[in-house]
Order: structure tokens, then sequence, then C-alpha cells
């Protein structure tokens, strides 16, 4: 057991080979055909939520009611999605995300029941918003873990399931608005259920491969809840690159990504009315098409260098709300800024993926989204009490700045600037199939 320990310990400090790959894998095998279906449909009925959750739960208790149930779903996956992390590496991400979608199918048809015989209670819906949350946090980190498993290439990957997250959140809104005016509240939780039980059978039906003796060993045996969130811990502060993104991401959630749509959306919504602001937000979401078919296209050698540059653009996007441009020159910056930021996703998800050791790799990328989020909910709290002190203008300025500051600090960092892009583990081959669920296999 101490070899084994030993020899595990070298292995992840052992980043895998920059030289690329010899030969251009086939993406669209069975694997990633119905990962990306489980995803893509999961990703509409999320898209679906924050629309029928203002407006449903919004007519019946106002706005601070629709703040506590968003607010009690974003807690609950803040707290528990470290947990998620260490589950997935146990028992395997594909088990995890099939269980904590078959949990969403239960919360989302509960609440469907209660809006179709009349006004769901309270606590229901504060209480199914947890489950939901807790949910989340279950899958979140797997999906990670997932794509090198059922991709030999996971920069195509990544981007081709970026540009499906942007087609979803371009119709899903659209749609709950449509279905709440023609039918009911309950008939957008009943499709959003109905969406993570296709993507629970989506993923059951991916067949990957067994994980070898040792490999189960080490994941099943021997190990502590609290021994396994250390060592998560430990990998991830072990790469400079990855814990120097996070904190300046942090920063940028404080600062930038979590003011921005409060503010934005009163201001482009008083100067130019609510039809421009959803206008904007469509041009977001076609800028991150864009940016995502763009990512599918080019394979620097330095993906964070690449992704840096590209951030750097992103800054047009409060840039031109602070300023009050007009409304082309608005849904540029909204189209230019949802191409920067879908780039950067591309290079950042490929780069945790591929420089990570596969059986920490659902961990990591646990602590990586727990900061992520942290810094943004924290930015969405401070944005109302932050106009005391400045006028929305000249916050999204400061909002600009923040993010020119954050994307020189990115490039700054020699560890982020000089990362390589590296093979896939396994030399960029997804793992063949079989039966079982990895403990840990080459490739994840």
């Amino acid at each position: 057991m101490t070899t084994l320990r030993a020899r595990t310990s070298q292995t992840s400090r052992t980043d895998p080979p920059t030289a690329p790959p010899p030969v251009r894998l086939p993406l669209w095998d069975r694997r990633f055909t119905l990962f990306f279906t489980a995803r893509t449909i999961s990703l509409f009925g999320d898209a679906m939520m924050p629309v029928a959750t203002a407006l449903a739960v919004g007519a019946l208790y106002g706005i601070s009611g629709v703040g506590f149930v968003l607010g009690t779903w974003t807690g609950t996956f803040v707290v528990l999605v470290l947990f998620g992390g260490v589950f997935a590496d146990r028992f395997g991400a594909r088990r995890m995300m099939v269980g904590a979608d078959l949990v969403r199918v239960l919360t989302q048809g509960v609440l469907a029941a209660a809006f179709f015989v009349g006004t769901p209670p309270f606590w229901l819906l504060m209480t199914m918003a947890a489950l939901a949350g807790a949910a989340v946090a279950m899958f979140l980190p797997g999906t990670n873990g997932m794509v090198p498993l059922v991709a030999g290439e996971p920069q195509r990957a990544n981007a081709t399931l970026k540009v499906a997250d942007a087609l979803a959140h371009l119709l899903g809104p659209a749609c709950a608005g449509l279905l709440i005016a023609l039918t009911s509240a309950g008939t957008v939780y009943a499709i959003d259920a109905g969406t993570f039980a296709l993507s629970a059978l989506c993923l059951a039906l991916i067949r990957l491969a067994p994980a070898t003796d040792t490999q189960t060993a080490a994941a099943r045996t021997g190990s502590s809840l609290r021994r396994d969130l250390r060592q998560g811990w430990q990998e991830f502060r072990a790469r400079t690159w990855m814990w120097a993104v996070i904190l300046i991401w942090v920063v940028y959630g404080v600062l930038l990504f979590g003011p921005l749509v409060p503010l934005s959306s009163a201001l482009i919504g008083d100067r130019l009315g609510p039809n421009a602001y959803g206008l904007a937000v469509s041009f977001l979401g076609a800028g991150t098409v864009l940016g995502g078919l763009l990512a599918l296209r080019l394979r620097p050698a330095r993906p964070l260098a690449a992704g840096t540059l590209a951030m750097a653009l992103y800054t047009a996007l409060p840039l031109c709300v602070a300023f009050g441009t007009g409304l082309p020159v608005l849904l540029a910056g909204h189209a230019l800024g949802g191409g920067a930021l879908a780039f950067w996703s591309v290079m950042w998800a490929t780069s945790v993926q591929t420089h990570t050791p596969p059986a920490v790799l659902n961990r990591v990328s646990a602590y990586e989204l727990a900061g992520s989020v942290s810094g943004i909910a924290l930015g969405q709290i401070l944005a109302g009490p932050a106009l005391a002190l400045a006028s929305p203008e000249h916050l999204l300025l400061v909002s600009a700045g923040a993010g020119l500051a954050g994307a020189a600090a990115l490039f700054a960092v020699p560890a982020i600037r000089t990362l390589r892009r590296a093979v896939p583990p396994g030399g960029g081959k997804p793992a063949a199939p079989g039966g079982g669920e990895p403990g840990g296999p080459p490739g994840k």
C-alpha cells in the first residue's frame, strides 16, 4: 500500500507531455454523442429556470421571494460542491451525474405538480431549491472529468459543448417566457423535469472502460472523506497557474461578473427599454456561439495566454453600457464580450482536464468551481449597496478597469502565461468502451 501511494503521489505531480497529438481523432462517436445530448438537454432545462423562477415565484412572493429561492439554490451549491468532487472521484463521475439528474427530476416534478394544483407554499419552494442546489453540486464537478473520458480531443469537445450551452441559453429563456404566457409555470417545471430524465438516460447508456484492480483499490479503500478533500486541495494548490487564475477570478466575480447583470439590466432598461436588454442578452449568446466555434478551429500552443488576450476584449461589454452607447455599439459590445468569455472558457476547461491527474480531476474541479461561484455571488450581493457609493455608470467603469487589470495580472503570472497545450492522458485517445464505472482510469 505504501508503494502504491508513493507511486500515485509521484504520478500526480507529473504534468502530461506537451507534444501535439499525432492524429486528429473523430469526435462524434457513440459516447460523445450521448454525453453531448445529455448536456444539451439539461442545459436547455437549466436555461428556462431563471425566467420561470422570476415570473412564477415573483408573482406569488415578490422580488424578495425570488432572491431567497435563488440564494438558497446558490448557497447550497457552494457549501456542497467540494463534497461533490470527492464523491465523483470515489464512485465515478457518471454515477454521480445520473443520480443528481434523478434528484432534479424529483424536485422539478414536485414543483410542477404544486403549480398545477394551486399556489406552492414558500417552504416547499425553498426546500426544492435546496435539494436542486445540492444535486447540481453533485453533478457539475463530474462534467469536467467526463469530457476526457468521452472525447479524444478535449478542446474540440469543450468548444462544441460551449456552442450548445450558448444556444441553450438563447432559446431556453424565450421558451420559458412563452410557455408561462400561454400555459402556466407548472408546464415549464414539468418540461424541466423531463430534460433531466432524458439526460440521466443518455448518461446511463454511456459505456466506459472498467477500472484496473489497482485503480479500484486506490479509489475505494484506505481513504477518508477528510483525506480526499485534503488531497484535492493539495493538488489544486500545487499548480500555481490554477490557483492564481481562481484568485483573479474571485476578484472578477466580485467586481466584474457579479454586478454586471443587475447594473447593466437597469441602465439599458431605463435608457432603451426592456426589449433592448433582451436583445443585448441575445447578442451575448450569439457571441458565445462564435467564440466556441473559434475555439474549435484554433489550437494555441499556450492556451491560457491566448485566453487572456481574449479576456482583455471582454472589457468592451461593461464599457459600452457605462458610456451609454447607441444600440448598434451596445449589441456589438455584448457579442464581443460573449465571444471573448467563451474562448477563455474553452481554453481553461481544456487546460484543467489535460494537466490534472485523472484520480483527482473531479475534486480539483470542485475547488475551482467553489472559488469562481463564491466571487460572483458576493458581487451580486454587493451590487445594490454599492449604489450608495457611486452611480451605476461609475461602478461599471470600475468593472471595466477590473477586467483590464485582471487580464494584465493573468498575463503577468509566468505559470499562466507559459502553460503549454498538453496531450490528454492516454495519448489523446478516449478510454475504450466497457461495462464498468471508472474509479479513475486513463483519460479521465
